[in-house]
């Protein structure tokens, strides 16, 4: 049995913004790989550094006094940096104990993670991969000739070159992974969201089969759908209720529906075991007409998040969304008609723009008129097809990885600078939040001062960020 220390590196700034406002989940990715090494023998912890409050001094010293045998460390773009400085310093005081990094930044820059220490580099989906890697360091440590033999890992031999084994196939069958070791998390502090409101997030497919060009989802978890059953699902969200007493589920998912039949199993699982939940998930706009709209919000869905990024067709296109600003027009008007709520999520800044068609989105967001709306700067991530476009343009400006949080930007524009988006970012969720009829509304849908506080709370605390941000621009 080998002790395994699972964790996130501590969260930067711009990241905890997004906290501000409710949008903190826990690790699930940590929590299904967790869960395959507790069921094969292994020790456990997870150390989520973000919802601890854990600076780098208390976090190299929570690992410092557990003594795994085996760390590993999950990394995104923004949260790389520090990752890298966690390494440096537990191979000061942890030198014999092996670091594996994963997630979606070490997938796409693997040779960087080496170059800053550590050891073993997993490459897509982490869970069994994770579990042949630790079985080999309790067998035989770092033995380089075993290793090569796991698909999916690149690692530096004994003569210090980089070894990339093949890719590892994706896991075809989700139902067989284990559910997520919730018990390793501090569960109370993800699940309180507003008055009787307890949330529980669950994961119900894997891969995507579209291509935008700004998401990495594709490429890191593949472009073929994979679901769950869906009494498999309703299995889960029934512990959670039992277990947590949660009455709300948000699916981590980018689309629950691409495949047409899947909810409407899943409702009807709920609605078979008396579940009193209901649901918000991921939707596109050329997978829902009015009907299913109706049927969606009558059926215990709360809220539905779209992807919308641009109300120019011409962005729409280049970037591969698969439908037109009329089509986004009309479903959000169908979602009013059947009395719905979503959010929208737009992206300001694409190299091609100019102000005058970011100003545009914007307005295209008061057009539409979600219940909410979130606005980002386009960035470019490793591994994304809009990252290679910038590499290839000489557009980004900006290496430091912990800016790779879209509230900052770090390619320029063939007709913008930087600092102009920074401030188009301000002037548009002050434009959409301030509005008469956006306040109007909320005070209707909540108790007056429960709906003054939260409104103002999320957003003083993101103004401050982009603001803060606009000046280190300056």
């Amino acid at each position: 049995m080998a002790r395994v220390l699972l964790s996130l590196p501590p969260c930067i700034h711009e990241l905890e913004v997004y906290k501000s406002v409710g949008a903190w989940a826990p690790p699930l990715g940590l929590a299904y790989i967790a869960a395959v090494l507790e069921n094969h023998g292994h020790e456990v912890r997870i150390i989520d550094t973000a919802i601890t409050k854990l600076d780098l001094p208390k976090f190299i010293h929570e690992v410092k006094s557990w003594r795994p045998d085996v760390v590993g460390l999950s990394l995104l773009t923004p949260t790389a940096p520090k990752g890298y400085l966690a390494i440096k310093r537990l191979k000061t005081i942890l030198p014999d104990v092996p670091i594996v990094v994963g997630g979606v930044h070490p997938t796409f820059m693997y040779e960087e993670a080496l170059k800053e220490g550590a050891d073993i580099v997993v490459r897509g989906e982490g869970e069994y991969t994770m579990l042949e890697i630790v079985n080999i360091i309790e067998e035989e440590g770092l033995n380089d000739v075993a290793l090569k033999h796991i698909p999916g890992i690149a690692f530096r031999n004994r003569y210090g070159k980089v070894i990339v084994t093949g890719l590892r196939p994706p896991i075809r069958d989700l139902d067989r992974l284990p559910w997520p070791a919730r018990h390793l998390l501090p569960m109370d502090k993800y699940m309180v969201l507003g008055r009787n409101i307890r949330v529980a997030h669950v994961i119900a497919s894997r891969g995507c089969p579209y291509n935008c060009s700004f998401c990495v989802s594709p490429r890191f978890w593949g472009n073929t759908l994979r679901l769950r059953s869906p009494d498999k699902v309703a299995d889960e969200v029934e512990y959670l209720v039992d277990k947590y007493k949660i009455n709300h589920v948000v699916f981590a998912d980018d689309d629950l529906t691409i495949r047409r039949d899947f909810l409407p199993g899943l409702i009807s699982e709920f609605k078979k075991r008396g579940l009193d939940v209901n649901f918000s998930c991921g939707a596109r706009i050329n997978h829902v007409n009015k009907e299913f709209l109706r049927y969606l919000f009558r059926s215990g869905c709360f809220i539905l998040y779209f992807g919308v990024e641009s109300g120019s067709d011409k962005t729409l296109r280049r970037i591969n969304k698969g439908f037109t600003s009329d089509q986004a027009l009309r479903v959000f008007r169908w979602i009013k008609e059947v009395k719905g709520s979503a959010v929208a999520s737009f992206m300001i800044g694409f190299p091609w723009e100019t102000l005058s068609d970011m100003k545009n989105t914007i307005k295209f967001a008061l057009k539409i008129d979600p219940d909410y709306a979130q606005f980002s700067i386009v960035t470019p991530y490793p591994g994304t097809p809009l990252f290679d476009y910038a590499i290839k343009e000489n557009l980004i400006v900006d290496r430091n990885w912990e800016h790779y949080t879209c509230l900052k930007p770090v390619m320029r524009g063939f007709y913008f600078k930087p600092s102009d988006v920074a401030r188009m970012l301000q002037y548009a969720y002050l434009r959409f939040y301030l509005r008469p009829k956006f306040l109007l509304r909320e005070m209707i849908r909540r108790e007056f001062l429960n709906a003054i506080w939260t409104f103002l709370k999320g957003c003083i605390s993101l103004f401050r960020g982009i603001i803060s941000i606009i000046r280190r621009e300056e």
